[in-house]
């Protein structure tokens, strides 16, 4: 009998043990993996929503729970403005409504008509609103798909209802799946007269944009701005929260893996003491004892994690048709979700086994032998 059939072997010798190992070894990685979907969805789909208008950075309200709660009023805009290094700077109020149940999450964004094109918008149909209108909107392209709407339909929108005059692109996927109305109107509706949610800056050619970011938060402390998708963190905490629960989901998946691994190996190496006797006794290496231990939780490790991405798929669809996430959880399965559940599996049964396989490895062949 080969090496590999021998590890092969002692796995299939003891079936059921090995399936409910591999089963808790794959319930944590379901876990870790579908944690981790999760945060990396959210994080995209709301950091899209920072990078909807055409600028190369965004200005937010420091310290906030939610970036959508940010609030910054006439005079912080007027400041950002001020600076000689920004070419423009476009305040947007940006607001979730629920159109119905299969649209919970339904994005509005007030802009003065004035400022579209320098947000980044692009009229594909019909015609932009005007700026003290209080029953027209412009759906995205990607919405008015969604919703079965051209120019001229009518829809009701926050109990009010609009027209459709335009149908627009930002070559934003968040962007133009959402809906734009006049600001002052949008403003009025929600009673933040004079404010927005987020400040979307240009700086003129050849200015440092890392420099003049850093001098913007120093001298106005109570916003902060970001560039990057890696920066979210920054203006909205629930994404930290989210992101510590699945770093602190792996670490805890990791203990109760390894040391289910552990228990089950342990087990058998009490079982097969005198097995592992007679190995040494013929000649075997402690070393490769201690190759065929691991290497019999690896398989069963990796069994689970295998099973674990299959267990996180479905769990993932199920949260997906959630109506509070609806529409903002998009998962995507990259390589990445699937070299942590590798990983993770490895951890556990590395870590699981370290400690069976040593004692297996340094029986006496003798003592091993003579026990019953």
């Amino acid at each position: 009998m080969s090496f590999v059939h021998l590890i092969f072997h002692n796995i299939g010798a003891r079936r059921a043990r090995s399936f409910f190992t591999t089963v808790a070894v794959a319930f944590g990685v379901a876990v870790v993996v579908t944690l981790g979907v999760v945060t990396s969805s959210l994080r995209q789909s709301a950091a899209a929503v920072l990078q909807t208008g055409s600028a190369d950075f965004t200005v937010a309200q420091k310290g906030m729970a939610d970036v959508l709660n940010s609030t910054m009023g006439e005079r912080e805009l007027a400041e950002i403005r001020g600076y000689s290094e920004v070419a423009s700077a476009v305040g947007a109020l940006i607001t979730i409504e629920k159109l119905n149940e299969d649209n919970p999450a339904f994005i509005r964004i007030g802009l003065p008509p004035s400022e579209l094109s320098v947000f980044g918008v692009r009229v594909l149909e019909g015609h932009a609103y005007t700026a003290r209108s209080t029953n027209e909107l412009m759906l995205g392209f990607r919405a008015a798909q969604h919703l079965h709407k051209k120019v001229g339909d009518r829809m009701v929108v926050g109990d009010d209802p609009y027209t459709v005059v335009g149908i627009y692109s930002t070559g934003n996927e968040i962007g133009d799946s959402a809906s734009m109305f006049p600001l002052v109107h949008l403003q009025a509706s929600m009673r933040l007269t004079g404010n927005v949610t987020l400040t979307f800056v240009r700086v003129r050619s050849g200015t440092d944009v890392e420099a003049f970011r850093k001098r913007l938060e120093t001298e106005n402390p109570q916003l902060t701005t970001v560039r990057f998708t890696t920066e979210f963190g920054r203006v909205d905490r629930n994404l930290q929260l989210i992101s510590a629960a699945d770093r602190g989901a792996a670490f805890i998946s990791w203990i109760i893996g390894s040391v289910i691994v552990m228990n089950t190996m342990l087990l058998s190496f009490f079982e097969r003491t005198r097995e592992f006797g007679l190995l040494r006794a013929v000649g075997w290496s402690r070393f490769r004892v201690m190759v065929l231990v691991i290497s019999e939780a690896l398989i069963i490790s990796v069994g689970g994690a295998s099973m674990g991405v299959g267990l996180s798929y479905f769990g993932t669809t199920f949260l997906q048709r959630l109506p509070q996430l609806r529409g903002l959880l998009e998962p995507e399965y990259s390589a990445g979700i699937f070299w942590r559940a590798l990983y993770l599996a490895g951890g556990m049964a590395l870590c699981g086994a370290i400690y069976p396989s040593l004692r297996a490895a340094f029986l006496v062949p003798l003592k091993a032998l003579r026990r019953e």
